[in-house]
This record gives C-alpha cells, structure tokens and sequence, in this order.
C-alpha cells in the first residue's frame, strides 16, 4: 500500500496595489499632521525666543528711565544765590563741638586741621589768641578761650558784619592790606636786603620795613600774644591781598614773649610756604597737618635774624 501524500495547501499573501496618487491624496494625514504640527512648533519657539528678549529689553529700559527719573525730581534743587546767615554768638561755654556751617565758597579748615588748632587753645586757655582773618568755625576757639583775650583781624567788610560777638573778651577789627600776592618775591628780596626788617619787635610800629603792619590795634602791639593763626587775607590771586605781611608781622610778634605758638594755613601754596621759611623757620616747625603748619617760637632773642643764616635762602 503505498504511502500516504501529505497534501499542503499554499499560502496564498494576498497583496493589495499600490495606492495610486488619488488615493494617497485621499488616505488620512494623520501622518502629516504631526509631522507638520512638530514643524511648526519648532518654528515658532525660534521666532519667540527673540521677541521675548526684546520685550524684556524694552521692560528694562523703561524702568531704568522710571527710576532716573523718580530720583532726579525727588533730589533737592541747588539754589544759586548765596545764602547769608549769621553765625551763633558767643557763649562763655562750648554748646557742641560741631563746626558752624559756612557757604561752599570759604575755604575752612578740614576736621583734622581743626583739631590741631582746638587741641592747642584746650592746652593754652586762658591765653591771649591773635587770628588774622575770619571763619564761622573760629568762633569755637574763642569760644574754648572765653577766660582770654581773642582779636580777630579781618579786612573783608561783609564777614565782619555778619558776626555777632557777645563776649567781652573776643574783638573784631577791620584792617587793611596793601601788598598784593603778585608782589610777593619782590618782598621777599627787599626783607632780606633791609635792615629794618630784622627782628625787632620794640620798633614796629615805625618800622621801614615794607611787610610790617603798622596800623593794628594798639593792644595787638602791647599784648604777649601765646597763639597766633594766619589765615588772611584770602590771597587767592595776583592782584588780592597776600599773606606775607601777617606772616613777617606774626613773626616778629612771637619774639615779644617767652614762647609762642604760630599756625598758619594754606602752606600748600607758594606765598604761604615760603614767607614760613623765612621768618618762622623750618627748624621751629612742631608738625603739620593737611595744610597746616604749626610753629614754636621762642622770644626774648637778641638775634638780627629770623632764621640760622643761609637756611632759608636754600629754599629759592
């Protein structure tokens, strides 16, 4: 009997056409849709990226004028005219040590210079206080000096005529400079090759010497004067009044007692530096201080000149 024949039946795949053009164009776009929509989305986060950060940009910048703004209508307006005030007056005791508010024109002496000059009158009071110009500020010293004698010298009008002075031991006297700062060399030439401009306290008064004030206060003349401070005229500029003739007048004053104390202000010009080399001397300087320069001078000196002979010529 012959052997069974598996029969097997063949797998027929059935397989569809392609769709022709017509039916893709008809088949769902699901597909394309997101393909599309993915697209897109990446498009549009790449223009944003740019609006958003001119947006913000322009956000800054509007709040950066709002607070420019804000802060220049809320800071006070600067007056341009000057302000007159009346400095306090006198007491016989220091109120407060704060320095009395000047206009931003005067020049005054910085805190540290202060305390220099209110250190040595703490030390010196009672004592006789010579100061030739005026500031608000030195009200205080003659206020710390109120059991002394304080003179002010002053040759401007209108400060004289704002001070209100209650104490009868502080003055105010109006002089007058006739040398201006420009002349100042000249000066100097003429002290050193004139004998009436030696040292000479008893003579003055009727001195020659064309740097010598002669038309001061008696009493400046008769008092032992323990401080003294230079710092006027202003000498500002050429034609203004200079320095040099309180500087050699102080000088000469400070040989009447035993021993004074001469300050002067403003050494970091010219004038100021080297009529403080001539008549009060680099070897009578205690210290400095900013601009100022504090001198010993001892009196009762016999000596023809100011300074140790070709000490201060070394300078010019």
């Amino acid at each position: 009997m012959p052997p069974d024949v598996l029969h097997f039946r063949p797998l027929l795949v059935e397989f569809s056409p392609p769709l022709t053009t017509q039916a893709q164009e008809n088949q769902p776009c699901i597909h394309r849709y997101w393909q599309g929509s993915k697209v897109m989305n990446y498009l549009t986060k790449k223009k944003l990226i740019p609006i958003l950060l001119l947006i913000l940009s322009i956000i800054s910048i509007l709040r950066l004028l709002s607070l420019t703004f804000k802060t220049s209508s809320s800071s006070p307006a600067v007056s341009l005219a000057p302000q007159q005030s009346c400095p306090p007056p006198l007491s016989n005791k220091i109120a407060s040590h704060e320095q009395p508010r000047t206009p931003p024109n005067i020049t005054t002496l910085s805190e540290k210079e202060f305390k220099v000059l209110s250190d040595l009158i703490a030390l010196k009071s009672p004592c006789n206080l010579l100061i030739f110009g005026f500031q608000p500020q030195y009200l205080i010293l003659s206020s710390m000096n109120a059991a002394g004698n304080t003179i002010f010298l002053e040759d401007d009008h209108d400060k004289i005529n704002k001070v209100r002075i209650n104490s009868n031991t502080t003055q105010i006297h109006k002089v007058e400079y006739n040398m201006p700062a420009k002349a100042a060399y000249k000066l100097l030439k003429h002290a050193r090759q004139n004998p009436a401009c030696a040292p000479n306290p008893r003579f003055l008064q009727k001195s020659k010497c064309k740097l010598a004030l002669k038309n001061l206060p008696a009493q400046v003349y008769e008092k032992n004067w323990d401080v003294m401070v230079v710092d006027g005229p202003s000498g500002d500029s050429p034609e203004s009044p200079g320095r040099m003739e309180p500087i050699y007048t102080s000088s000469v004053l400070a040989r009447i007692g035993n021993t004074s104390d001469v300050i002067v202000h403003d050494v970091d010009r010219m004038i100021e530096k080297w009529f403080s080399w001539e008549f009060l001397c680099d070897e009578n300087l205690l210290y400095s201080k900013g601009k100022l320069w504090h001198f010993r001078i001892k009196g009762h000196s016999n000596s023809t000149t100011f300074c140790p002979v070709g000490v201060s010529t070394a300078y010019l």
